[in-house]
């Protein structure tokens, strides 16, 4: 165990969830409706075992090899039955759908029928929160809004397929509050189809997406630091 990085983690998570506290005070919520997901993208498995030492259960990766790899070196760290629960919030391709299907408690960034396919397929039971671009960014995954529906149709033929949310990446900006809008859509939308689960808000804006009804927050920076 390496004390100096439990108490560096140690503190930012502290931080962290005062942030998390302040802001559902805000919004009249109770900090127990928003898990915190603790983005490891790139981390060593000694630092997640520093936030799990610290309260973190739910850890997100971006990448499927990555995180397989992980799993086991993180398990060594802390024993079996630690309850370390994994997120895949990156953007998943058809090719791995196999591989992670069964490997996470969550796959965050579905957004076509296709990957909702080849999901199916993979035989296990999955459950999905679908991405939506709301901010219409060419640059980033998700499907369009006006296409949700149809998505959301597709995904109800599978058994296997329990669609339990929305996910969105908001643009990156200096102010947090120019994003409002785009946490404030995809609550309406996910409370159009009765979807209780919104993972939203990342580093720079989880305080907003919180006081917007985040249900699920991924913070990366604010816990490991900037990434070398």
């Amino acid at each position: 165990m390496n004390t100096a990085l439990d108490d560096l983690i140690g503190e930012r998570v502290r931080a962290v969830r005062e942030r998390i506290a302040a802001a559902c005070e805000r919004a009249g919520r109770d900090p127990s409706e928003v898990t915190l997901i603790a983005v490891t993208k790139t981390q060593p498995a000694e630092a997640v075992a520093a936030a799990w030492r610290a309260g973190v259960r739910d850890f997100g990766e971006n990448r499927v090899q990555e995180a397989i790899a992980k799993m086991p070196e993180v398990e060594a760290l802390l024993g079996e039955g630690a309850g370390v629960r994994w997120h895949l919030i990156g953007h998943l391709q058809r090719n791995k759908a196999k591989a992670a299907a069964g490997r996470f408690v969550i796959l965050h960034g579905i957004d076509s029928s296709r990957l909702i396919d080849a999901l199916a397929a993979s035989g296990h039971d999955v459950r999905v929160l679908l991405q939506v671009n709301v901010a219409g960014e060419v640059t980033k995954h998700g499907a369009p809004p006006e296409e949700l529906p149809a998505l959301i149709a597709h995904a109800a033929r599978y058994p296997t397929i329990a669609v339990e949310g929305l996910m969105t990446v908001a643009p990156l900006t200096a102010d947090p509050e120019e994003v409002r809008p785009v946490f404030r859509t995809l609550r309406q939308l996910a409370e159009r189809h009765s979807l209780p689960v919104l993972s939203m808000g990342m580093t720079n804006d989880f305080e907003v997406a919180i006081e917007e009804g985040a249900t699920h927050v991924r913070v990366g920076r604010a816990i490991f630091g900037e990434r070398e």
